[in-house]
């Protein structure tokens, strides 16, 4: 990612206290975690944007990840309290890549793009229903 990107105001953030059950056995939040707070960060983004994850499950259609591309840059440990951020990067038809940051303080701990596409019951690709294709990011700067 660029710096630009890292010093970007977030469209979103949640607070995640580090517990033990977060950690590894050297006291460092396990790997995988992450993803977890991730995933969380991004319902309430959805939430907060009037996005109805759970209306549209029960209409048939779920958002599924396809892609995760994360960079560990620093170790969390027990007990810490990180900011985790999410923002939309990019909007497909049937698809959305979101941007999410994690911080402790003004430390960047990791970095994630992740990707979702919008599916039916049966797996198969959907459009983007109104209410997640009005979350589009604004142009590039200059446009």
């Amino acid at each position: 990612m660029s710096g630009n990107r890292e010093t970007r105001e977030p469209a979103h953030s949640i607070r995640v206290k580090i517990y033990y059950e977060d950690t590894d056995a050297g006291g460092v939040v396990y790997y995988a975690n992450y993803l977890r707070y991730m995933e969380r960060a991004r319902m309430d983004f959805f939430e907060e944007r009037g996005v109805d994850v759970l209306g549209a499950h029960g209409e048939g259609l779920s958002y599924v990840v396809t892609r995760v591309d994360i960079r560990y840059r620093r170790p969390v440990r027990l007990g810490e309290v990180l900011q985790v951020s999410t923002e939309v990067a990019e909007l497909g038809r049937a698809t959305m890549t979101l941007r999410h940051l994690v911080r402790r303080d003004d430390t960047l701990c990791a970095e994630a793009t992740v990707t979702l596409a919008c599916a039916d019951g049966r797996g198969r690709p959907r459009r983007l229903p109104p209410d997640v294709k009005r979350l589009a990011p604004p142009p590039p700067e200059g446009f």
